[in-house]
């Protein structure tokens, strides 16, 4: 398997993509490669302050470099920069992705670039609309999947029925979910309740869930999301968008706020003590790094969004999750999936 890795994407590229890969490299199976996608100057120069070795194939037979000119930055205009930088890390690896040069793309580049380059270079599954960004998330005792968390702003009901639609197929294929239960995120969990898309969208899935196999157990409010009965919760991108970094920002909150809480005097430093064990495991569970980055659904070949601000842990977890995706096939379950319903006429 060869995982190609963007290393001049992200906030804090090249060093933490360079540093993840080289943490994942031990942990991937021995058959697993990952190529870096950027200047090879640039990360041989890194490899060289980092690990004092010339080359990064110095620290790993399995990391590679494919050289590139360009890269893509943040405040690029995503369609232009896909057409115009033809050379840059991220096209580069869309390319390779679709030549079979490699089994999974991951960036933590420019979204909108990576979602362009996703749709255009690679090319949608036949009988999705719109592919879309489902991030995993902790809940109590389980995971979370939430779908579109940041790709498609302005959704149709259609959109939501077909991404609930996706996250059953891959909660099912990949996690052994017998029967996830699909959620859709809304204010109430009355019929009634909601906006003009929530509402058409939750009458489309209850019309349409058993012929597509969709276990739709109606409205979910944002405070019972992390119950544990929920599998996804489906909204529109924008929506989910906040509601991701809002979670993301209460787990920082209450990280911060336990580690003051804890140091705050000598008293609370010694009856901290034998609740370290429980302290570390409920960080861990809490640890938004340790479930990678976000999968783009829908597209014909696997493509991981690894966060802007990616640091190396998260890179490493990232790594490993993409590898995850190839060998359960995921994506191309989906296509046999789609190709099955394609012709089901929705209500």
């Amino acid at each position: 398997m060869i995982i190609l890795l963007d290393a001049m994407g992200g906030d804090n590229a090249p060093d933490a993509n360079i540093k993840g890969a080289v943490q994942a490299i031990n942990e991937v199976k021995s058959t697993t490669e990952v190529l870096l996608i950027g200047n090879r100057d640039v990360i041989n120069q890194r490899v060289k302050e980092l690990y004092g070795k010339d080359d990064i194939s110095e620290i790993s037979d399995r990391l590679k470099i494919h050289h590139t000119t360009e890269t893509i930055e943040m405040e690029d205009t995503p369609t232009v920069a896909i057409k115009h930088k033809k050379d840059s890390s991220m096209v580069v690896g869309f390319n390779l992705l679709k030549e079979g040069k490699g089994d999974v793309f991951i960036s933590a580049g420019n979204s909108g670039a990576l979602l362009t380059g996703a749709t255009l270079l690679v090319g949608r599954i036949k009988g999705i609309d719109r592919p879309a960004l489902a991030g995993i998330l902790p809940a109590y005792k389980s995971r979370l999947l939430l779908i579109d968390c940041g790709s498609n702003t302005n959704c149709k009901p259609i959109n939501l029925l077909q991404f609930a639609q996706m996250s059953s197929i891959y909660l099912r294929n990949t996690f052994n979910i017998e029967n996830p239960a699909i959620g859709l995120l809304n204010i109430g969990t009355e019929e009634t309740k909601g906006n003009e898309l929530t509402r058409e969208s939750y009458q489309l899935l209850k019309d349409n869930a058993e012929k597509l196999n969709i276990n739709f157990v109606g409205n979910v409010e944002g405070r019972d999301a992390f119950s544990g009965k929920i599998d996804a919760i489906v909204t529109d991108g924008f929506t989910g968008n906040i509601f991701l970094k809002a979670v993301e920002g209460i787990g920082k909150l209450v990280k911060r706020s336990l580690k003051e809480s804890l140091k705050k005097n000598i008293l609370s430093i010694l009856g901290s003590i034998p609740c370290l064990p429980a302290i570390n495991r409920f960080a861990k569970t809490m640890d938004y790094k340790s479930y990678g980055g976000a999968l783009f659904l829908g597209v014909k070949k696997p493509v991981v969004k690894a966060h802007g601000s990616s640091d190396e842990e998260l890179f490493r977890f990232t790594i490993k999750q993409a590898e995850q995706f190839v060998e359960n096939r995921a994506v191309e379950k989906m296509i046999e999936e789609f190709e099955k319903t394609r012709e089901t006429k929705l209500v």
